[in-house]
């Protein structure tokens, strides 16, 4: 097989009813996973790709219902190209199937609009599983990664937080977690016991250190990466 970016077609159209384009950078892992389909007759394999470039041109001819991809790739990564993909076919189903288990890669993959997320020691059966689910437009995650996800939106997602943004001190990150809250200055100062003086400072800090231009911009950028959650989620 080659070992190309974009491999081509590689199955026919069979009697199944899921199109699939696989996509990492593993030619013999692109194999095995073609043939688990394949063997089970659930999904057709139109196309292999070796990088996210290749995937975003087998996307574009030929037009699956589901996309299964590796995130570590040459060139454009996994999660880039799931945003790209998305943002030109939203329906397409994106079913993430990586050794990275690390919240860094989970997190952005799903916010890319991945929907579905397995570790590579999945089985062969939860594999055609998840093809499948996504392919009807439901969401599907491996349990370790489950286990992640739940933590995250349960509020024990600081550390998390600290990852996404390690040039904020604590306070800092304490102070965004509030002003993504919708907590004005003064409310802030009051559940900090802070001076309105030093909370205005620590939000100027905030968007000088994330490079954004106002409030808005820094509540978007903690809302994206899961502050400003109530306790209850």
């Amino acid at each position: 097989m080659s070992t190309g970016a974009d491999v081509g077609p590689v199955g026919g159209t069979g009697g199944g009813t899921v199109r699939v384009v696989i996509a990492d950078d593993h030619p013999m892992y692109r194999y095995g996973l073609a043939a688990v389909l394949a063997a089970d007759g659930s999904a057709d394999v139109v196309a292999e790709a070796g990088d996210g470039d290749g995937l975003l041109a087998a996307v574009e001819r030929t037009a699956p219902d589901v996309v299964v991809t590796d995130l570590a790739m040459p060139g454009l990564d996994g999660t880039a190209a799931t945003r790209a993909l998305l943002a030109r076919h939203p329906a397409l189903g994106v079913l993430v199937l990586t050794m990275h288990e690390d919240d860094e890669a989970l997190f952005g993959a799903l916010r890319a609009g991945a929907r579905g997320y397995l570790l590579k020691d999945a089985d062969s059966a939860d594999i055609v599983r998840a093809v499948l689910t996504v392919a009807a437009g439901d969401a599907v995650y491996g349990r370790a990664v489950a286990h992640r996800i739940i933590a995250f939106f349960t509020g024990t997602h600081r550390a998390y937080a600290a990852q996404v943004f390690p040039e904020l001190t604590e306070r800092e990150r304490e102070v965004l977690d509030l002003v993504a809250l919708g907590h004005g200055n003064h409310q802030i100062a009051g559940r900090l016991v802070l001076s309105e003086k030093t909370v205005r400072n620590h939000v100027s800090a905030i968007l000088f250190k994330l490079q954004v231009s106002d409030r808005a911009a820094a509540v978007a950028r903690a809302r994206d990466a899961g502050m400003g959650r109530s306790p209850s989620g």
